[in-house]
Order: C-alpha cells, then structure tokens, then sequence
C-alpha cells in the first residue's frame, strides 16, 4: 500500500485527490466488471461477413477487443493519470457494422482504415489544441448538463441491458418506445437478479460502506450462477429463438479455454474505401465518425472529472491534452486492429463511484483486461444484470447535480435541458451535445447576447447542423 507522501502517491496524486490505494483497486474492479460485457458483445456487432465473404472471427475479435482495451487503458492511467477506461464503442461499431453490410464493396479493411483516418484526424486536432478549445469553449451551465446527461444515459443504459426497461418495436403500433418489462410486467429470474443487485447496492451505498458498488456487483453475479446452474434460463437470444424470460447480454457460464488469437492487428487499408465507394462518400463516412468520437469523448470526460472531482476551480481537467490524445489514439489504434474506434467509457463511473480518483484505478482495469485475453470463460461469468444496478446508482449520483444549473437563464436553462434529455432519449452523448450547443447559440442570438457566444461555439454548432443534416447532404450529392 502506498504511504502518504510516496513515489507511487505523489506520481498518481492519491492523498491530493483524497482516495488511497485500496479504493484506486476497488475503483479498477468495479470498472472492470461494469464494462467487460464488451469483450462478448464486441464480436456478435462485428460479426456479419463483409461484400467479399470474409467475416473477422468471434474469438478473434474477442481476443483483440481485450487486448487493444487493457493496453489504451493502461495508457491512460499511466501517462494521464485519471480513471477513465477505453474499450470499443458502442454505436460507432454498430455504425461501421451496418455500414459495411449495406455497402457493396466494401470489405471489413477498408471501413476500418476510415476508422483510422478518423483517428489520425482527431490527433491532429489534438495536437493543433483545436481538441482542448472547444472544451473550454463550452459554459459551465453546459458542461453541468453534460454530467447530468451522461448520469441520465448510464442508468437508462443499466435499466435496458438489465431488462428492467425494454425496447418495445414500433410494429405493435404502441406511442412509447420503451416499456416496463416484458409487456407492461416485470418478467424473469435475471430482472430478480437485477433488482436484487439495485437494493442491496442502494443499502450499501446509504450505509456509507466501503466498496459497495463492487460488493453490489459480486452478490449479483452470485446468485445469477445459482440460478443460472440450477433452473437453466439461458440467453435472450441464441441466434435463432427468442426468450424474454434470458439473460440480456450474456449468460452467465464457463466457456472453453484457448490462447488469444491478435492476428487482426494490422488488417486495415487505409484508403480502400475510396477505391470502393469514391472519395465523396468515403470522406462523409469518415466525418460522422470523426463526430461522433469527437463528441462523446468530450462529454464523457467532463461527466467523468466532474463526478470525481477532478476538475479545478478554473473549470480546467489536468491532464486534459493527455486524455486527449490517449482517446485519439483509440480510435487509431481500433481501426488499426479491427475492432473499430475505441473511446472512454461512461461506465468509468462505477470505479468513479467507488471511490477511484487517479490513474491507479485505469491500470488495474486495464491489466484485467488483458488478463481476460486468456480468461475469457470467467468474464461470461458476470451477467449484464449484476452490473446493471451500479449503472444505476452511479446515474443518480451524476444527476444530483442538476440544482447547479442556472435555470432562471433560459439561454443556459434549454440548452441544458435538451443536452441531458436527449442523451438518453437518443442513445447517443453527441446527439445530446448538438442539440444543446445549436439550441446555445440560437438563443443567445435572439437574446442579443451574441458577445457571449465563444467563436468556436459557432464552429461547434455549425459542424453539428451538418452532422444532423447529414442524410439530405448525402442525397443532395447522390452518396447512399
């Protein structure tokens, strides 16, 4: 254990963050478990065969996934020193997953040197400080709503993956899209394990325990074992069958063992896709996920360093050109390895919520990550409905913060309101930004307050336009 005023506590700055070493390891697990559920379903998003039949491999893309997140992660607590985790992310793969099956043409190496272009563009911006003024372009009353939006987004997220809450299709004809349950009740041993997991963590947590949220999550894996080893529910959907009543991500289980298979390192090309697609269409591919990545990272991270505490009373993140690059570095290194972009994770906030304050936490996440290259049967053991409940509770510590915003200034107030609305209603963090940042500009504008508008806000805001106008754009320019 480190000892106040040591080399490893002045490097990570644990006494001068408030925490030790034993809530950094804490912090590693609790993130670690709430974000591992990626190296399983990483695979399944990327697993259709592109136009030339050739499809990446399950185990491959598990294997890599792993890898290319312990490593990132590493380098994130090492070199920026915060506790912010990388792995693949979601809704950028699913975009490069769709993109590549609707595509003739295109094949799984060029999509992914797209990827890398993206990459290599936002290293630049990163280095050219564009990256780091746009953040501290953004009002304060902004970045506020951008915590409680990312706290509103994780739980929804906890609450869907955990079956709580479900997706209901638009062809029932229903005027909701989300639902309680399995229609209108609560359905399954797994959602007993999710609800059993959100009392227990709530109890810990109003108890002031140490390591709740940890605590939490592995009383539910427990028990989800049980039930899993003794009644056999199985998953929600095997591929074929549907099964309400299943385990929504993975079901908990022991898979075979063998080595990690990285040979997808290094299979990219990095301008196939103009060769494919033309050079129009290329660039605009590459522009929405130049975006999107710009965007969620910058609301994760201020979501994140405000939740830890880590910001400073000027509103600047120490570091903060470091997590920069470390995050532009993901989506290079993603492409690179064929696992698409890889990006800080929102769920960072369970190590956040369980008291990790410094980069110590991303190594030991980091190091389970690549651990699990070899383990990947113990990671099946945890259920997404045993982590599900720390999404929850680290959610409505995030959101308690709302009361900051300034809500008798309606150029601050709406804004704010459609950046944390919209982030969970959309499942997306970008989208949420956008819409607060045009909705910024346009009032302060109507309220003849435009010498508050930072110039990069309207740079910001303009790119958004494009970004949410990019269909008619495409069809203006004849791209598909």
């Amino acid at each position: 254990m480190a000892s106040q005023g040591s080399a490893l506590d002045r490097y990570f700055y644990i006494t001068k963050r408030g925490s030790n070493v034993s809530r950094e390891i804490r912090g590693g697990f609790a993130t670690f478990f709430a974000m591992s559920y990626i190296v399983v379903l990483n695979p399944l998003i990327l697993s259709a065969a592109d136009s030339s039949g050739n499809a990446l491999g399950l185990e491959r893309v598990a294997a890599v996934t792993a890898f290319v997140a312990g490593i990132l992660t590493i380098l994130m607590g090492a070199w920026a020193k915060h506790p912010f985790a990388l792995a693949t992310g979601l809704g950028v793969n699913a975009f490069v997953a769709i993109t590549v099956a609707t595509h003739r043409g295109l094949t799984w190496p060029d999509m992914m040197g797209l990827v890398m272009l993206s990459g290599i563009t936002m290293f630049i911006l990163v280095v050219t400080g564009f990256r780091k003024a746009v953040f501290k372009a953004v009002p304060e009353g902004l970045k506020i709503a951008i915590v409680v939006g990312i706290g509103m987004f994780i739980a929804l997220i906890g609450l869907v993956n955990a079956g709580f809450v479900r997706r209901i299709p638009d062809a029932a004809g229903t005027t909701v899209p989300v639902g309680l349950g399995f229609d209108g009740k609560l359905l399954g041993w797994p959602t007993l394990v999710f609800i059993f997991g959100l009392v227990l963590t709530i109890a810990l947590v109003v108890r002031k325990v140490k390591g709740a949220i940890l605590i939490g999550i592995i009383a539910a894996t427990i028990l989800a074992n049980i039930l899993e080893l003794t009644l056999h529910i199985g998953p929600s959907f095997d591929g074929k069958t549907s099964n309400p009543s299943g385990w929504s991500l993975v079901a908990p289980q022991l898979s075979p063992w063998s080595l990690p298979d990285l040979s997808l390192i290094g299979k990219f090309d990095l301008f196939g896709s103009f060769a494919h697609l033309g050079a129009l269409a290329a660039i605009l591919l590459a522009f929405v996920i130049l975006l999107s990545i710009f965007f969620d990272a910058m609301g994760t991270v201020v979501g994140l360093a405000g939740e830890a505490g880590t910001i400073e009373k000027d509103g600047t993140i120490p570091d903060l050109d470091r997590v920069l690059m470390v995050d532009a570095f993901g989506a290079v290194a993603g492409g690179g390895s064929s696992v698409s972009s890889s990006q800080i994770y929102v769920e960072s906030g369970a190590g956040i919520g369980e008291g990790a304050r410094t980069g110590l936490a991303s190594i030991v996440t980091g190091l389970l990550f690549l651990v699990a290259m070899f383990v990947t049967p113990l990671i099946k053991l945890v259920p997404f409905e045993a982590v599900a409940p720390a999404l929850v509770v680290v959610g409505f510590i995030m959101v308690s913060q709302v009361g900051k915003i300034d809500w008798s200034d309606w150029g601050i107030a709406i804004p704010a309101f459609l950046t944390f609305i919209l982030m969970p209603f959309t499942y997306s963090i970008a989208n949420g930004l956008g819409a607060g940042f045009i909705a910024y500009v346009l009032i302060r504008t109507v309220q003849g307050r435009v010498k508050d508008i930072h110039p990069l806000m309207w740079a910001v805001a303009a790119a958004f336009v494009l970004f949410f106008g990019i269909g008619p754009v495409e069809q203006l320019f004849g791209v598909s």
